[in-house]
């Protein structure tokens, strides 16, 4: 299947995503989306402009798909790409402060084969786990609008209902992404979620039904989380134990 030419709207995105015939068509549409103006001008103009750090990198400047084997049956559930991680990059949650914790964490439970993610070229592997984000554009401030996060669920829908197989649990990685999760239980397995939906916390567990992932709260693997020790490594530790016993993999 040819991919077809940029989205420029909601319209569009839910239409490209939902005729997506795999993760690798999915992620090449994901990878050229125009549906958002202001994460448009936001992702192109940190691109140009760049961190001097980096200044001498050519930036990815483009949405970013999600990482992982395509018969993964733990998800983590990020926000969005970092400006100048993932929108630097072109990979979800590399070339942060976020991703070397989140990498690491990883390694720790037999879920990568390194604890590092620096660059696309980087060796980097994922076993049984994908990663991807609920808006896929690094967004200013890292605060999406309600308006994109919703133009850009069709992605995070078809890349749900592509991993259905195989999906078994999905850590959410913090009160976003939490949130986030809620329309794909209907709009994928066909399950309303419960009413009042259960809240987010670090360790939460919402289950709905035998044929629905598991959702599985973490706080976010920000800086501000990290540096502070709210959340700390061991405790994220826990987190992917229990995806993994979750997930059948211990």
């Amino acid at each position: 299947m040819t991919t077809p030419g940029p989205a420029h709207d909601a319209g569009q995105v839910a239409a490209q995503a939902r005729s997506a015939a795999d993760l690798e068509v999915l992620d090449a549409r994901i990878g050229h989306c125009r549906a958002c103006p202001r994460l448009v001008t936001w992702r192109e103009e940190v691109a140009r402009t760049r961190r001097a750090a980096f200044r001498d990198q050519e930036y990815w400047g483009r949405p970013v798909p999600g990482f992982g084997p395509a018969g993964a049956s733990i998800g983590v559930l990020g926000l969005a790409p970092a400006a100048h991680g993932g929108n630097r990059t072109g990979r979800v949650f590399t070339g942060d402060r976020s991703g070397d914790v989140l990498f690491a964490a990883l390694h720790r439970a037999g879920l990568a084969n390194q604890p590092t993610s620096v660059a696309e070229d980087d060796g980097l592997e994922l076993r049984h786990t994908r990663i991807f984000a609920a808006v896929r554009c690094a967004p200013p401030e890292n605060k999406p609008s309600p308006g994109e996060r919703d133009a850009c669920a069709p992605w995070l829908r078809r890349e749900v209902e592509l991993l259905r197989p195989t999906l078994r649990v999905v850590v959410a990685l913090g009160a976003f992404a939490w949130a986030a999760w809620w329309p794909v239980p209907t709009s994928v397995y066909g399950r309303r979620p419960p009413v009042p939906r259960p809240a987010f916390g670090h360790g939460a567990l919402a289950w709905i039904a035998e044929d629905v992932p598991v959702l599985l709260g973490s706080y976010h693997v920000s800086q501000q989380n990290t540096f502070t020790g709210r959340l700390t490594p061991t405790m994220l530790d826990e987190i992917f134990a229990r995806a993994k016993e979750i997930a059948g993999l211990d």
